[in-house]
Formats: structure tokens, sequence, C-alpha cells
């Protein structure tokens, strides 16, 4: 599986996000290009510490049943469920969402996989740098899918 941590598979992603646009039709989904791109710069933030996402009892004890599902090959499905801190209705700039995220790639790589260990993910719990970085290649590559990009 692809990673965040691998240079050229990171330049990928960063190249398929320039590619998106503001009026790229989606192929599922409520949100708007604008809103996917704050969504998924809200899931780069969490993953660097910049963003604290609640995790409740439930959360706690059913995520970890679903830790081989999401870390697994197998692409996110359309409509897959997110945490609710992380569904966006409300309207996003989209030139400052895309800079928002393409700088959270930046660090979030730049930081490492040991700096990636440190935070817990929303859902699933703990997870090793390595865990986070094709995690987070899945959760951006199931978007940029899902406009096309």
């Amino acid at each position: 599986m692809e990673s965040l941590f691998d240079p050229a598979a990171c330049d990928r992603i960063l190249f398929r996000i320039e590619t998106l646009r503001r009026d790229s039709p989606r192929g599922w989904g409520k949100m708007d290009s604008a809103q996917a791109l704050a969504h998924c710069a809200h899931a780069m933030e969490a993953s660097t510490g910049d963003r604290v996402l609640r995790r409740n009892l439930v959360v706690k004890l059913i995520g970890p049943l679903f830790r081989g599902w999401l870390l697994g090959p197998k692409p996110f499905s359309k409509n897959s469920p997110t945490h609710p801190e992380l569904v966006l209705s409300s309207q996003h700039d989209f030139e400052r969402e895309k800079a928002r995220l393409v700088a959270a790639i930046h660090k979030f790589r730049d930081s490492g996989p040991a700096a990636a260990a440190r935070h817990v993910h929303a859902f699933i719990g703990k997870l090793t740098g390595e865990e986070w970085g094709r995690l987070l290649h899945k959760h951006l590559d199931h978007h940029l899918r899902q406009f096309g990009a």
C-alpha cells in the first residue's frame, strides 16, 4: 500500500490535488470540492496533533474492530462513514482549503513516522507512523477519486 511517507506517492497525491477544481463534479456524496479539501485538511491536522477529535466510549469499543478494513488495501467505498466532526456542510473557500491541505500534508510528511505515531486516531486508536501514512494516503485517494482527480 502507498504511504504519504513515500516521496513519490506523496508527490502523486499533491499533483492530483493540483488538478482538482472548484467546479469538479463529485461522483458520490454531498460535499463539494472545497468541502472535501476542508474535510481532508481536518483529518490531516488530526494526524499532526493540530486538531483533536473526540473519542466517545462507543467509538473506543467498536473502532478497533474496523482496523483491518481501514488499514487494508481495499479502497474506501463510496459514502463511507466519517467522524461527526469531519462532516462539513458549510461553504469553504476552495483556494484557501487547498493551500491548507497541502501545508498539512507537507507538515505530516516532513515530521516523519515517529511524530505521527504520537497521535491517536479518533476511530481506531493507536497507530504506528507507517499505518498513519498508509491510512491518510488511502483517505486522500478516496476523496480525490470522488472528484475524478
